[in-house]
């Protein structure tokens, strides 16, 4: 058995329960795939879009209706080690990779604040327009579980807002094309004993700046890693409960919400309601 069947062969068999069924339950249960979806798995090279790229790949392969891939992969400005390292990784996988070059990394080093942001940006939008070429109608992207946990206290935190990461929306500047997270209920410790089992090494970090590191999304969301391990001690459903909250939202106890970009209030139409 190659390490790319042992790869693959894992995730239906002993991590079928961890990867595989939540993975099945989050394209089900969030209807992000129909029939003759021509889908663009977005790869970086990190673990979690290899992953997602093996969990697609054998969905297409059992799926009850037919739907397309195109592997996607975007080179900003890699060193030679690090597009080696994706390109290698492909192989061993058999991922089909479509590589393309871009510049992002030398513009984003000209930004003098916030050129993570900036850098995720352009990276997205060049997504969505290779995608685009390719005859794609949506881009797949390998955010999981803690990424939509972690997200939503980093925007509570430190952005004042109650906000999520969606399993699916619309692309505002690229009509008809659509934005999938099929990793949405696959958790991140998971992925990682996935990695370990199969004796995998991946591109910690799609960033110039912190190549070869662990320290990639550092500072805010890794403040919030630390205290979400640190609360898990205490309550050890305190991911799942975050989680399971996000899917039941009441709105008639908040003071304010946004819809559509507007403002609301709970006073509007207040008393009528008495």
């Amino acid at each position: 058995m190659t390490v790319g069947e042992k790869a693959e062969w894992s995730l239906t068999k002993k991590y079928r329960k961890q990867i595989w069924a939540p993975f099945i339950a989050g394209v089900k249960t969030y209807r992000l795939l129909q029939e003759g979806d021509r889908v663009a798995v977005c790869v970086s090279g990190g673990k979690d879009s290899m992953l997602l790229a093996k969990l697609m790949q054998l969905l297409s392969r059992y799926s009850d209706f037919p739907f397309y891939l195109e592997f996607l992969a975007m080179d900003p400005g890699y060193s030679p080690a690090n597009r080696a390292k994706l390109e290698s990784n492909a192989q061993l996988l058999d991922v089909p990779l479509h590589i393309f070059e871009t510049d992002i990394f030398s513009v984003a080093d000209w930004a003098e604040k916030n050129p993570c942001y900036l850098c995720a940006r352009m990276r997205r939008g060049h997504l969505y327009r290779q995608a685009k070429e390719l005859g794609c109608n949506k881009i797949a992207l390998g955010h999981h579980f803690n990424d939509v946990i972690e997200t939503t206290v980093m925007a509570m935190f430190y952005g004042a807002q109650l906000q999520c990461m969606p399993p699916k929306l619309h692309s505002e500047n690229f009509p008809g094309m659509e934005l999938i997270r099929p990793m949405y209920r696959v958790r991140e410790e998971a992925i990682l004993a996935w990695r370990r089992y199969n004796g995998l090494e991946f591109l910690e970090c799609a960033c110039k700046f912190t190549e070869g590191a662990a320290r990639c999304g550092g500072s805010k969301r890794q403040e919030v890693k630390e205290l979400l391990t640190a609360l898990k001690r205490i309550n050890p459903n305190v991911e799942k409960n975050i989680f399971q909250s996000l899917h039941a939202v009441c709105l008639d106890t908040f003071p304010g919400y946004k819809s559509g970009g507007r403002e609301h209030s709970f006073l509007d139409g207040y008393e009528n309601r008495g």
